[in-house]
């Protein structure tokens, strides 16, 4: 039987996954000016689709960057960044966003 450890990525972990794919950046941006956003707002923002960014969202939400609002609704899903992921933005601020 093996033993797994669950390791929660750091601060440096998250930039460097967000810089890997250009959604994941376009989408911290907009988060950045926005308290609320969901995923329709930021592809009509960003010139980006609505699935695009819905995937975009979905990356983010299973690292714990941002939380979804209003989950028991199936569609029009509104997300706001964690505490995690403000740390984030504190940490790209200047050098990346």
């Amino acid at each position: 039987m093996r033993c797994q450890i669950a390791i929660k990525p750091d601060s440096d972990d998250h930039v460097r996954w967000i810089l890997s794919v250009d959604r994941r950046l376009v989408l911290m941006e907009y988060m950045k000016r926005n308290v609320v956003g969901k995923a329709s707002d930021v592809a009509q923002v960003t010139r980006r689709s609505t699935q695009n960014m819905s995937r975009a969202m979905k990356e983010f939400e299973s690292r714990g960057l941002i939380e979804c609002i209003n989950p028991a609704k199936s569609t029009w899903k509104k997300y706001m960044l964690t505490d995690a992921g403000r740390n984030v933005i504190r940490e790209m601020e200047g050098k990346f966003i």
